[in-house]
């Protein structure tokens, strides 16, 4: 009994041991105004309120296109169709819902924490409910790969909510692109590894180090982007205190 419990809890901190550290290190990287506790939290749990929103997407997908014949066991619809739409969508509600007219959200940078951190939160309880059943080697390999993922993926979608936030004239263009970008990002990243899995030996292997190399042009590209909104905050600061230096 001790010893299953014990497992139970251990398997329970691997799932949400790698959305605290994402956590960290996007919050040390705001620079110049840190946000309140509070509207963090709040973005962290409402994200968990995500996947409620995308269970439901998914079961009405499912019992609508999902009825087209092949349509259902092709990795399109595993990768786009039931996860990369449905998922970046709930995400996108939830930042619109809860944090575009928080008055927190003054800076060009907050747009990615807070999206990073509704990411995380989603990936929180994709984690738990993936690695509880299935054990330490899906927790790990979940740990590398799937909420990484996730977290860059809030950091695509609050890079463009960002801009929008802050360029009112292209506001509709920059939360388009911002939504589309995440999610054929998302579901890119699933139809490469999902694809690498069914595909025979020699082309999934092939298929896998597309994946691999995709992996790292998204960390490449997350990394880019962090540089781009904290410069851009480092510039909306200086507008309106000229005293304000970069502290890196």
């Amino acid at each position: 009994m001790l010893l299953k419990l014990f497992m139970y809890l251990f398997l329970l901190g691997v799932s949400i041991a790698p959305a605290i550290l994402l956590m960290f290190f996007i919050y040390f990287k705001d620079k110049y105004q840190k946000e309140p506790f509070g509207s963090l939290v709040k973005a962290y749990f409402t994200g968990m309120l995500a996947i409620v929103s995308t269970m439901l997407m998914v079961t009405i997908t499912d019992y609508t296109i999902g009825l087209i014949p092949y349509l259902n066991e092709t990795v399109f619809y595993d990768s786009f169709i039931t996860a990369g739409i449905p998922e970046e969508v709930s995400k996108f509600l939830v930042f619109m819902v809860f944090i575009w007219n928080d008055k927190n959200f003054d800076e060009y940078f907050d747009g990615i924490v807070y999206a990073s951190f509704i990411s995380l939160g989603f990936a929180t309880v994709e984690n738990i409910m993936y690695v509880l059943p299935s054990g330490l080697g899906v927790g790990i390999m979940r740990a590398v790969l799937s909420v990484p993922g996730h977290f860059f993926f809030g950091i695509i979608l609050g890079y463009f909510l960002s801009l929008a936030k802050f360029n009112k004239s292209k506001r509709g263009l920059y939360i388009f692109l911002g939504l589309l970008f995440a999610i054929l990002a998302h579901g890119l990243f699933d139809w490469l590894l999902m694809f690498s899995e069914r595909a025979g030996e020699v082309l999934g292997i092939f298929i896998y180090q597309l994946f691999i190399a995709g992996d790292i042009f998204l960390w490449r590209l997350g990394l880019r982007l962090i540089k781009k909104h904290q410069e851009n905050s480092l510039a909306q600061a200086q507008q309106f205190d000229g005293n304000v230096t970069d502290m890196q």
